[in-house]
């Protein structure tokens, strides 16, 4: 936090960006470094010695006045110096007819001063003959620039043999880099970075290779509901658009959002316009002077290089140098990167500058981004702002952003415009947007079309979103196809999707495979699932050996693993957990706590701890608040309570009422509870007609 309470300071402030001029000086006389004062001077000086019959001083001033753009008064003294044999002067010559648009003359030349050793005259004659798509000749000239250090020919030489597709790119790349080639510098950063994602890629796993984007998926509900690990459909509220940061220069999804809320919709993990992608995964600092991605970048950054400056405060993001990397983005917005001044606003967004953040995604919409576009549509959607942030969300579509129309159907959802939702939910699904795709299949299950909601559910799994294939995991359930069902949500549960997890876990159970049931129940009992952790505390619980209340003067038994995650599902609210920690510490004799588990899911609904509650009130003698307590659970159906009220009933000599009980244990059970009530009711009616 310290880092980002010194962030808005350091960018809204900042003035300094660095900047280095590129090296493309294309000729090779050597000219004297002076202030402008002094150019007067030293041009009159060259200009007499050139008069006079200096070579080098008709090159030097030649070369002078033609950079000032004056060709005239630069042609006769080149002209004059490479008669005299002067090979920096016939290169300029050639550079001074090729501007007056005599490109063959001033090959010619260009040649003259290349064979005589002009490194610079090679560059410019092999890129004389690539323009004219001559590419033999171009990789001759531009090879012999190379090898003689020239940077612009070493690039040159590098960018034909990319576009040929040869090898030994790097390597010239490189050379043009050492010697200061900002534009070669960042595209041997990006070489670098681009093997390093290839060979992360080849380490994981095909599932992981997909890739996956949180969105929308069916709900499921308390296995405890109707059927056993039964998922069930139920109607949520609508999620909220998020923009999303990627890494520049490659396909990023963009912001995304959830949908709004659908038949068996959930909004998964809520979230603001957050989501970045930044540098390759698992970016680390390189060694001082390792040959790394960010080395490069950091070369062609301080040349002025702006790409190679987001591309840097990307990886510095990705790192945590929060400070360093506003600073570069900072330095490549201000030369016009729209995407280094979108990346700019997440991160004064982040610091809790949220006006600031608006001023730099608004320059970087203006300037044709999509995803600036898009932050601020979550920006004016999350203050009520529709039309604004519909605006806003229709220029990223327009931008090319097909996440644009994706948070326009989230949009239209929120306000309960279905078919405007649908609409743009489809343009996005056609356009590839893989939640788009489960948003329109879950939009059309709650229209009541099963058949036209699982293409999209598929297509959308097959593109990569866990949430779809959970989804098509519920679909099949409800169809009774298990076994396609269990397919389905492997295959998220294999992704990361805990309540898919949840499932698996479940249907292992089922099939009797514990030791898999386990694992599975782990996995969704890690990711927060309390069903989950309730799941596993029971099959932990089911191996240990049972043991009975502590001895007078006998430690406290230490809790074990099993109820650990029984009470990591009761803070989460399970009420059948804290019920089982309950009698867990009941056992260990540990009354308070009993007590207070008991309490909390009694008041929470549950019928079994407003039960056990009474036992606990009962034996410290309060009756009176048992009996509510009792009163309570056997309302909503515990037939042990009603016996227990007819009990106290029968001892209050209350023998209508303890009638009345009894026949609510006798309706509600079990067998053994209906059977004693109903001996107790008699014996109650004889002692009422006695």
């Amino acid at each position: 936090m310290g880092d980002r309470a010194t962030l808005l300071d350091t960018w809204r402030f900042d003035r300094h960006t660095v900047r280095a001029a590129d090296a493309i000086d294309q000729t090779d006389a050597p000219f004297d470094c002076t202030e402008a004062a002094d150019a007067v001077e030293v041009e009159a000086r060259h200009r007499r010695a050139a008069d006079s019959g200096d070579t080098a001083a008709m090159s030097v001033l030649g070369a002078m006045l033609l950079r000032r753009g004056d060709l005239d008064g630069a042609e006769p003294y080149l002209r004059a110096a490479t008669t005299d044999g002067d090979r920096a002067a016939a290169n300029n010559l050639g550079v001074l007819l090729h501007q007056r648009g005599y490109p063959d003359e001033a090959a010619g030349w260009w040649r003259v001063a290349a064979v005589a050793g002009s490194a610079a005259a090679a560059h410019a004659l092999g890129r004389h003959h690539r323009e004219r798509g001559d590419e033999p000749a171009a990789e001759y000239w531009l090879r012999q620039s190379a090898e003689q250090g020239h940077a612009l020919g070493a690039y040159a030489l590098a960018d034909l043999m990319e576009h040929r597709g040869d090898t030994g790119v790097e390597r010239w790349l490189r050379v043009a880099a050492e010697q200061g080639h900002r534009e070669a510098a960042y595209r041997l950063a990006r070489t670098l970075e681009r093997r390093e994602q290839e060979r992360r890629a080849a380490e994981r796993t095909p599932l992981e290779r997909t890739g996956a984007l949180d969105g929308p998926a069916l709900d499921c509900v308390d296995p405890a509901g109707s059927s056993p690990g039964r998922p069930s459909h139920d109607r949520t509220p609508p999620g909220r658009p998020i923009a999303d940061r990627a890494l520049p220069d490659a396909p990023r999804p963009g912001p995304a959002a959830q949908p709004a809320g659908v038949p068996a919709a959930r909004t998964g993990r809520p979230s603001g316009p957050a989501d970045r992608g930044g540098a390759a995964d698992g970016v680390e600092r390189a060694p001082d002077g390792a040959d790394s991605a960010e080395q490069w970048y950091r070369r062609a950054a301080a040349r002025g290089h702006r790409r190679a400056a987001l591309h840097l405060g990307a990886i510095l993001e990705k790192r945590g140098e929060l400070k360093e990397a506003g600073r570069w983005y900072l330095t490549s917005a201000k030369d016009g990167e729209p995407r280094a001044a979108c990346a700019l606003g997440f991160l004064l967004r982040d610091a809790g500058d949220e006006e600031s953040a608006a001023v730099w995604w608004l320059r970087a919409a203006q300037e044709g981004d999509g995803n600036a576009a898009n932050a601020l549509g979550a920006l004016h959607a999350a203050r009520g702002e529709y039309q604004t942030a519909e605006r806003w969300y229709r220029q990223a579509t327009d931008a090319g952003d097909v996440n644009g129309a994706y948070n326009l159907g989230l949009l239209f959802a929120a306000q309960g415009k279905t078919p405007k939702a649908e609409q743009w939910y489809r343009r996005a699904a056609y356009a590839g947007h893989r939640e788009a795709a489960n948003a329109l299949a879950i939009l059309l299950l709650q229209a009541g079309d099963t058949h036209g909601a699982e293409p999209w559910f598929s297509k959308a799994a097959e593109a990569g979103s866990v949430d779809a294939a959970f989804n098509l995991g519920i679909l099949h359930a409800g169809r009774d196809d298990d076994r396609t069902a269990l397919r389905w949500y492997e295959r998220a549960a294999a992704a990361g999707h805990t309540e898919a997890a949840l499932q698996v876990g479940i249907a292992k159970l089922r099939e009797g495979d514990e030791r898999e049931a386990e694992r599975h129940l782990r996995t969704a009992a890690g990711g927060g699932s309390a069903e989950a952790a309730f799941r596993l505390a029971t099959v932990l619980d089911a191996r240990q050996p049972v043991q009975g209340p502590p001895a007078l003067g006998e430690p406290q038994a230490p809790t074990t693993e099993c109820e650990e995650w029984y009470e990591r599902a009761a803070v989460q609210g399970h009420r059948r957990a804290q019920v089982r920690v309950g009698m867990l510490a009941a056992a260990r004799g540990d009354v308070a706590r009993a007590a207070r588990w008991y309490r909390e899911a009694a008041e929470a609904g549950s019928r079994n701890g407003a039960f056990n509650l009474g036992l606990l009130l009962a034996r410290d003698g309060n009756e009176r608040e048992a009996a509510l307590w009792w009163a309570r659970a056997a309302r909503a159906g515990h037939g042990r309570a009603a016996l227990r009220l007819a009990l106290l009933a029968a001892r209050r000599g209350e023998l209508a009422e303890g009638r009345h009980w009894c026949a609510r244990a006798v309706e509600l059970g079990p067998a053994e509870v209906a059977e004693r009530a109903a001996r107790l009711s008699e014996a109650l009616h004889q002692e009422l007609t006695a």
